[in-house]
C-alpha cells in the first residue's frame, strides 16, 4: 500500500468508481442515442400498423359476402388502435430518454409490455380467423349461389362481379359452373384482351376460367398473415425498447 501510493496510485475505491463512471456515462449516452432512434422508429411503424388495419377493413367490405363473420376484424381493429397508441408512446419514450427520467421510462417499459401482451393476443386471434377462411367461404357461398345469378342486381351479383373481375376468375369452380343458371356468364368474366366478348360459354377463350372460391380463400389468408407478420415485427421491435430502456435505466442507477 505504502509503495503506491508513493507511486501515485489511487486507491482501488475511487479507481474503481471512476471506472464505473466512465462506463455509465458512455452506457447512458450510447443508450439514450439508440433508443431515440428506436423511438423514431416505432412511429414508422405505429403507421404501418395503421395502415394494415386499414386495409383489412377496406378488403373486408368488399368481401364480406363471403365473409359475414364480423368477428374476424377483431384483430384489425386492435392493430388500429395499438398503431394509434404508439404514437403516443413513442413520444412518452422520447421525453423520458432524453430527460433521463427514470419514472419515465418505467411507465415507458409497462406500457409497452403491457402492449405486447395485446399483440400476442392479436397474433392468436389471427391464427384462429386464418383457420376459419374456408369454412366461412364455404358457408357463405353455398348461400348466396341461391340469390345470385350473375345478372341481377343483388348485393350476392354485385359481390360475385367485383371478385370475378379484381380477381380475374369465373364461377365458383370454373366458369362452367354459369351453365346451369342461363347458358351464359357474367360479363365480368370477360377477359379485359377480349374486345369481343358475348359471355357465351361457347368462347371459353373469351373467359376467365379459374373459379374464385380458391382465390378468394387464399386471398382472405393472406390478409390474416399480413395482421400476424405485422403484429409479429413490431412486437420483435418491442422487446429491443423495452431491453435498452432496461439497460438504461440500469446504467443510470449506477
Amino acid at each position: 500500500m505504502e509503495k503506491a501510493a508513493m507511486w501515485g496510485a489511487p486507491p482501488a475505491g475511487r479507481w474503481g468508481s471512476a471506472v464505473l463512471s466512465a462506463m455509465g456515462q458512455w452506457g447512458i449516452t450510447s443508450l439514450k442515442t439508440v433508443l431515440v432512434f428506436l423511438n423514431l422508429i416505432f412511429w414508422g411503424a405505429a403507421g404501418i400498423l395503421c395502415y394494415v388495419g386499414a386495409y383489412v377493413f377496406i378488403t373486408y367490405d368488399n368481401y364480406d359476402h363471403f365473409f359475414e363473420d364480423v368477428y374476424t376484424l377483431i384483430p384489425a381493429v386492435v392493430i388500429i388502435a395499438v398503431g394509434a397508441l404508439l404514437f403516443v408512446i413513442g413520444l412518452i419514450g422520447c421525453c423520458a430518454t432524453i430527460w433521463e427520467s427514470c419514472c419515465g421510462l418505467t411507465t415507458f417499459v409497462i406500457i409497452l409490455l403491457l402492449v405486447f401482451v395485446t399483440e400476442v393476443v392479436v397474433v392468436d386471434l389471427g391464427y384462429v380467423y386464418r383457420a376459419k377462411v374456408q369454412s366461412e367461404v364455404d358457408h357463405s357461398i353455398q348461400k348466396g349461389c341461391k340469390t345470385s345469378n350473375g345478372t341481377n342486381p343483388g348485393a350476392a351479383s354485385r359481390a360475385t362481379d367485383y371478385v370475378q373481375r379484381q380477381l380475374h376468375c369465373c364461377g365458383i369452380h370454373n366458369y362452367s359452373d354459369w351453365e346451369t343458371k342461363n347458358q351464359s356468364v357474367p360479363l365480368s368474366c370477360c377477359r379485359e384482351t377480349a374486345s369481343n366478348c358475348n359471355s357465351s360459354l361457347a368462347s371459353p377463350s373469351d373467359l376467365y376460367t379459374e373459379g374464385y372460391e380458391a382465390l378468394v380463400v387464399k386471398k382472405l389468408q393472406e390478409i390474416m398473415t399480413h395482421v400476424i407478420w405485422a403484429a409479429l415485427a413490431f412486437a420483435a421491435i418491442q422487446l429491443l425498447v423495452m431491453l435498452c430502456a432496461c439497460l438504461h435505466r440500469a446504467v443510470q442507477e449506477e
